[in-house]
């Protein structure tokens, strides 16, 4: 009894194995996928922190990255970038700093943000030249500074507020 259970199982199993690398639909591939050749794969380190890598596939993806502890404290600063080649054969680069300032990406296919509005500069304009006179904003409100008469404590009695 156990040697037919086993033997239906393995015939399961064969059964249900993929028969081919034709996989339609899966990632979106609807025919056969074709295997990428590495055609370089060069890889240094890490020795005491310090490595390297370039590798290239046969679909234009390209990829290398650099890395040496000289960052605070022996932190590893690590740079590089990739490349590859969008269904359209146009090229997407991207390049990258990961250090103490945090990671970095630099790509012209990478959005940017709108030009600031004109009262965001005037508004940044006003805080420079009020702290180049001293002018500290700590957040808080102060009535007595901004016009508004009696401080808080005074302008409540007795849980109402008092209207002088």
């Amino acid at each position: 009894m156990q040697s037919i259970f086993l033997l239906v199982t393995l015939a399961s199993a064969a059964l249900a194995a993929p028969q081919s690398y034709n996989r339609p639909g899966v990632g979106g591939n609807q025919g056969n996928f074709r295997i990428v050749p590495i055609l370089r794969d060069d890889r240094n380190g890490p020795v005491n922190g310090v490595y390297d890598f370039n590798f290239e596939t046969g679909d234009g993806i390209r990829r290398n990255e650099q890395g040496a502890p000289t960052g605070p404290n022996g932190a590893v600063v690590q740079q590089g970038g990739w490349t590859m080649t969008f269904p359209d054969g146009t090229t997407g680069q991207f390049s990258f700093i990961a250090d103490e300032f945090g990671y970095r990406v630099e790509s012209p296919l990478l959005p940017t943000p709108p030009p600031m509005p004109a009262h965001a500069l005037e508004q940044i304009q006003r805080a420079e030249r009020e702290r180049a006179q001293g002018i500290v904003h700590d957040g808080q409100y102060d009535p007595s500074r901004y016009g508004g008469g009696q401080p808080v404590s005074q302008q409540f009695r007795g849980g109402r507020r008092n209207y002088q």
